[in-house]
């Protein structure tokens, strides 16, 4: 009766909002509700605003979004700004509006889409705004012409904030067209256009070429070619606006996230750890190498906000220092396969990717043929769970790297106590490459570890962290099935108890079957 009375409502609701679509606009539009200035739409009321507004600035969002909060208050701030002009901004809750967003084909959490004189198929999208700022410039920058970006260079130069000057001999060269396409889509950053010839001399480059200033610097050089297009200069620009390594921060996230550079290199380490500088050094002058290929970031596993990006890559604090190199476009991950974090071992890793050699990273490796005929079996990652939480059996996993020395040192020990066990039938002992096979469970400690799995229903582990050799291996899997058996008496209790309780249950509703019949 409630789904009919909710859906009598909602028909009605879109009668009233159908019937004031034809009411002329002098009437009040009291469904267009507005929270500072900026409108609050509803699939209801989007056309009426479109049909309304000249230029209508629509920042699709997520309530529960960072970037969609940090959007809101600078869309807040302009439309103060922008109170009296032509353009009207707008927001659109797609958590709650997923029709509209799906017949407007919004996909991303940050969208944000100029919508001109009612043309509701033809947005123009707007870059993701740092600031209100950036919002007001965009909107100056693409109503504007090239000739409105000649200025006075003298303070440009000298800005701690990024300037890109673009030097034409002529100003209505196609060159400058293509600067200025790029200008528009990049308000954050500050441009300029000269002729002047005494700026080019001073250092000695020639006609239509972009230069990018800091501080008084020339930072780099670029030379406009006939192939050069918008896209092509975009990514120099955003590329060097940032430095070699950037770190992976609440601030920085949108950045590197919205960088056209799709490679990325993330370094995963302990940024107070005494070998961070040395570490980072390194991994900056790779960087220098791979600029415009691969953007470098660095994440730090001692800070509790990147706890989900470390999640997402499956990467754990004791694991770090690591790099994981990452295409945006497919999301498929690469492990660099060393221990050793020099320039020369990272810039070979980064060339095997970018030449298509570099070895994906897998949720599993295949499983190996005759895998359990030895007496150290090889497990991967779909068979890990599968042969470790055998109720029916104990089972001794090393988690191994195959390039770690640590790890490789141990391999002769691990053969040794399959050997001594042998015999044993109710005990298994394996091996899992790591770095190749995603591991699903909580770990502790750096690898190689060595991790015991009971014979029981509940799938523990405990980690060994005695001493490295047969005996003592033995001693300690002793001692932890003597107690996994009397876990195990108080597990198949408790599972009798629960059968002949399903089965009573099961039995009562049988008889009252009966009865009612």
């Amino acid at each position: 009766m409630r789904t009919v009375l909710l859906l009598g409502l909602t028909a009605f609701c879109l009668c009233a909002f159908a019937a004031a679509d034809k009411q002329p606009d002098r009437q009040v539009d009291k469904s267009s509700r507005e929270e500072d200035g900026v409108l609050q739409l509803k699939k209801g009321n989007f056309n009426r605003a479109l049909k309304k507004h000249k230029q209508l600035l629509v920042h699709f969002y997520a309530p529960l979004s960072g970037e969609g909060h940090r959007i809101s208050t600078a869309f807040e701030g302009a439309a103060a700004k922008l109170q009296g002009s032509e353009v009207k901004l707008a927001v659109v809750d797609v958590s709650k509006e997923k029709d509209l967003a799906k017949e407007l084909n919004v996909t991303g959490l940050a969208t944000i889409r100029l919508y001109l004189s009612g043309d509701k198929d033809n947005p123009v999208t707007c870059p993701v705004p740092q600031s209100s700022a950036s919002i007001l410039t965009w909107l100056k920058r693409r109503s504007g012409s090239a000739a409105d970006l000649i200025a006075d260079l003298s303070q440009s130069e000298a800005s701690e904030e990024l300037t890109v000057v673009g030097f034409f001999k002529e100003l209505h060269h196609e060159y400058v067209q293509v600067f200025y396409a790029a200008v528009v889509d990049l308000p954050d950053v500050n441009f300029a256009v000269t002729q002047n010839n005494e700026i080019i001399s001073k250092y000695g480059l020639t006609h239509d070429v972009v230069l990018l200033f800091k501080k008084s610097k020339l930072i780099q050089a670029y030379k406009m070619m006939p192939q050069t297009s918008k896209e092509m200069l975009i990514i120099f620009i955003t590329v060097y606006q940032m430095d070699p390594v950037t770190e992976y921060t609440g601030q920085t996230a949108s950045q590197i996230l919205t960088s056209p550079v799709l490679h990325h290199a993330l370094m995963f380490v302990n940024t107070s750890a005494a070998d961070f500088k040395e570490i980072h050094t390194a991994f900056n002058g790779a960087a220098e190498a791979f600029r415009l290929k691969i953007l470098f970031v660095y994440v730090n596993v001692d800070e509790p906000r990147n706890g989900r990006l470390m999640e997402y890559f499956r990467v754990r604090e004791f694991e770090a220092p690591l790099i994981r190199l990452v295409n945006l476009t497919d999301h498929v991950t690469y492990h660099l396969p060393s221990d050793t974090l020099d320039v020369q071992t990272i810039k070979t890793f980064c060339q095997s990717y970018l030449d298509g050699k570099a070895k994906p990273k897998m949720q599993s490796e295949p499983i190996p043929e005759g895998w359990d005929e030895q007496p150290v079996k090889e497990l991967v990652g779909m068979t890990l769970e599968q042969v470790g939480f055998n109720p029916d059996r104990t089972v001794f996993v090393m988690f191994y790297l195959p390039y770690s020395p640590e790890s490789r040192a141990l391999f002769p020990l691990w053969e040794e106590l399959a050997e001594a066990l042998k015999k044993r039938e109710d005990v298994v002992v394996a091996r899992i490459d790591a770095s190749a096979n995603d591991i699903h469970m909580s770990m502790q400690g750096a690898y190689p570890s060595l991790c015991l799995f009971p014979a029981l229903h509940a799938e523990r582990v405990v980690v060994y962290t005695g001493k490295r050799k047969v005996k003592e291996l033995v001693k300690f899997l002793d001692k932890e099935m003597e107690k996994a058996k009397k876990d195990r008496v108080k597990e198949d209790e408790d599972r009798r108890k629960y059968i002949e309780a399903a089965k009573a249950e099961e039995a009562k509703k049988l008889n009252k079957t009966k009865d009612e019949l």
